[in-house]
């Protein structure tokens, strides 16, 4: 066979694993790219193939790091707590939590220091992880006889009719990904108490493979905490209980709870800047990608409106420089996303003469001419607020003229706590890419791939200008809708179908696919014309209501 690894061509006579092909005695390397298909060390080359090892400087060994370093965690609870429950979520400052019930007491600090020695002592001693496969009615059957009914739920759903689990060393668990070949990889991680249970912080691509620093972010805290309750009682903590709901033909009445909590949202929301309106002359909004930013702010200026407050809403956009001042990328290219692509100056002049009560003209901005004209000055009236919405709104950087006391900063996101079984939490930024990539199909004539291709780029844009400031907020609103990959999942599916196998993108449809194919399908036809899943799939009233 002839096999090119990393570049270099090399002849092998008998099938091998890929671990098999170099030495990793440093355990730099974690997986694989063998002809644009993402594949676990221990993969056995029978064919001619082009290897790209890969590190954790990639998204996707990231995820097989994770987890496996879950696996580990659970195995090592196993050993120490036979009884215990544990589920995982997805919490604060990038970290999992883990939380720990059944123990007969609270989860305390000699627990988690419990827990951290085996992980360790698993860790050192290098076990290997074996995968095999079984019939699922096997997979079931085995997880009935240890009470993990999460799972016999969730398998019901799986198209397949064989699973992948994982041993090592005597535990036996599938974690819905790949995993590493063996404990030993498993060098950088951090445990911290954080009752009920424990944060766990692990290494990640957007820092090249650093544990990213932690910060106790209060606000996120409460409203993942929120997200947590919800999910628990409105029995839609699992992807089996949404299907469930589904089945007994309760969608209607599921997509009408988790619309009412939107609306919930929004009238909390209205009545704090209502009890504040004396002191608020500036709303900012904002949040990472495909949050339902533009549905949203339209849907809190009327919920403003109904209560006598009529905001005037301002474009960042609009304040755009010219393109040749835009500064200049690693990579020399036009950095648009850069705070100082847009002109300040103008801004902050504009924000603050309305503020001060003078009549002001705004700019209209051509991205087709890259010119600027004025709109007739405007004036604001009493007690009416400027709102703002984009990437650099919670930035105190973009309105230095205008003091925090005149601010009010919302950041929104879908902040999703629900999982497909209790080791397994669904990722925030999937439900993203997943909207993105609907919406792009739908409103911006962009195939998958290409969305597929640019998520990189735009989260790393994320981790630059949004979520550093999101912490500053005077309200969270979280944008998640328990239905939504219900809906979602017959826009995606075909879409990512369609993603080529020799594509670079096809690793991350293919993954993409797997977990869609779980969900059952709920029909747009009911879906509330303003509501935030509008903005993605169509036929949102905020598009349409210049045509009626």
């Amino acid at each position: 066979m002839k096999i090119r690894i990393n570049m270099e061509e090399k002849q092998v006579e008998q099938p091998c694993r890929i671990v098999d092909l170099f030495d990793n005695s440093d355990y730099k390397y974690m997986a694989a790219n063998v002809n644009n298909r993402l594949r676990e060390l221990d993969y056995i080359i029978t064919a001619d193939a082009d290897i790209q090892l890969l590190d954790l400087t990639d998204a996707a060994v990231c995820r097989i790091y994770q987890s496996t370093l879950r696996y580990v965690i659970l195995m090592a609870v196993r050993n120490i707590y036979p009884a215990a429950k544990v589920v995982f979520n997805y919490s604060v400052s990038r970290s999992i939590f883990a939380g720990v019930s059944h123990l007969g007491h609270a989860f305390m600090q000699e627990d988690l220091d419990s827990i951290a020695a085996e992980t360790a002592r698993l860790i050192a001693a290098d076990y290997p992880i074996r995968r095999y496969s079984v019939s699922k009615q096997e997979a079931s059957a085995y997880y009935k006889s240890i009470g993990s009914m999460d799972k016999v739920k969730i398998l019901k759903y799986r198209k397949e009719n064989t699973v992948h689990m994982y041993e090592c060393h005597d535990y036996k668990n599938y974690m819905f990904g790949y995993m590493l070949p063996s404990t030993g990889y498993l060098k950088n991680y951090k445990l911290k108490l954080y009752a009920p249970g424990f944060l766990i912080t692990y290494p990640r691509s957007e820092c090249g493979g650093s544990i990213p620093k932690f910060q106790d972010e209060r606000v996120f805290r409460a409203t993942l905490k929120e997200a947590n309750h919800w999910a628990d009682t409105s029995k839609a903590s699992y992807i089996s209980q949404m299907n469930e709901i589904v089945e007994a033909g309760r969608a209607l009445e599921f997509i009408n709870i988790c619309e009412a909590r939107h609306n919930r949202q929004l009238a909390e929301l209205g009545n704090k800047i209502m009890e504040n309106i004396d002191n608020i002359k500036l709303l900012a909004v904002a949040g990472p990608s495909s949050s339902g930013k533009t549905t949203f702010t339209n849907r809190l200026r009327i919920e403003l409106k109904s209560r006598g407050i009529d905001p005037l809403m301002i474009s960042i956009d609009n304040f755009y420089n010219q393109p040749e001042l835009a500064p200049l990328d690693k990579d020399g290219k036009p950095d648009f996303e850069h705070i100082d692509s847009l002109d300040r100056k103008l801004f902050n002049d504009v924000l603050y003469k309305l503020i001060q009560g003078e009549s002001v003209a705004l700019p209209i901005y051509d991205f087709k001419t890259k010119k600027r004209t004025f709109e007739p000055p405007v004036r604001l009236k009493h007690h009416q607020p400027i709102l703002i919405e984009g990437i650099h709104a919670l930035n105190d950087d973009l309105t230095p003229s205008i003091s925090n006391e005149y601010k009010f900063k919302i950041y929104i996101a879908p902040l999703a706590q629900y999982r497909i079984d209790d080791h397994n939490p669904i990722s925030i930024s999937d439900i993203r890419l997943i909207r993105r990539m609907v919406r792009d199909h739908q409103y911006r004539n962009t195939d998958c791939e290409r969305t597929l291709s640019t998520w990189q780029s735009v989260r790393n844009g994320e981790f630059r200008w949004i979520y550093p400031f999101q912490n500053n907020a005077d309200f969270v609103f979280n944008s998640e809708l328990s239905y939504e990959l219900c809906v979602m999942q017959k826009h995606a599916i075909p879409l990512l179908e369609e993603v080529d196998s020799n594509s670079p993108n096809f690793i991350t449809a293919n993954r993409l696919l797997k977990f869609l194919k779980y969900f059952k399908p709920i029909s747009d036809k009911w879906i509330p014309c303003n509501s935030i899943l509008r903005e993605f799939v169509g036929d949102s009233i905020f598009y349409t209501e210049d045509k009626i």
